[in-house]
């Protein structure tokens, strides 16, 4: 009997570990996204050329997600239509968009209710040296209000994504 529990344990962490490192087919090397369409309630990141759907991906969000950032340290990820501005080559993290939060609207907010909006806003992959960790990440919404995909996702889209694309950030 315990050697059939090993057993089974030891196949489902297998197929777990394929699941969270399973690749997809890339995008060609043609391919340019126009727009990003962020659905947080769908927990998604759509890249759109013109009308047309070009890939969806999983993601993980702030770790208090429901909402609008409102100010630093709250935990959301903004809501709106923002740019991915530029690549944050250093980041903590793999390889990194960032979105042009706050926009003015979101610091007269802030300054109206006395606190700081935040911002360092990103797109990005796992923290440097967990990429192994896959698509297991999207267990939780873990970030500080980023939008977070795999480092094979996030190197995808640095590809495809160009500086000052549009993204929008819905509910």
């Amino acid at each position: 009997m315990k050697r059939h529990l090993i057993i089974t344990a030891a196949v489902a962490v297998a197929v777990v570990a394929a699941w969270a490192h399973w690749p997809e087919e890339p995008l060609p090397d043609s391919a340019r996204a126009d727009k990003v369409v962020v659905r947080k309630s769908a927990r998604v990141l759509e890249l759109y050329s013109g009308e047309r759907l070009l890939r969806a991906y999983p993601v993980a969000l702030g770790r208090d997600p429901a909402g609008h950032k409102e100010r630093e340290g709250d935990g959301r990820t903004p809501e709106g239509s923002y740019l991915l501005d530029y690549r944050k080559r250093d980041s903590a993290f793999h390889r990194a968009l960032h979105v042009s939060y706050p926009s003015a609207a979101d610091r007269a907010r802030a300054e109206a209710a006395g606190v700081s909006p935040g911002g360092f806003i990103m797109v990005h992959g796992l923290r440097n040296g967990l990429g192994w960790i896959g698509r297991l990440h999207l267990a939780t919404d873990w970030t500080d209000g980023c939008v977070a995909v795999t480092d094979r996702q996030i190197r995808e889209i640095w590809r495809v994504v160009p500086d000052g694309t549009p993204i929008m950030i819905l509910p």
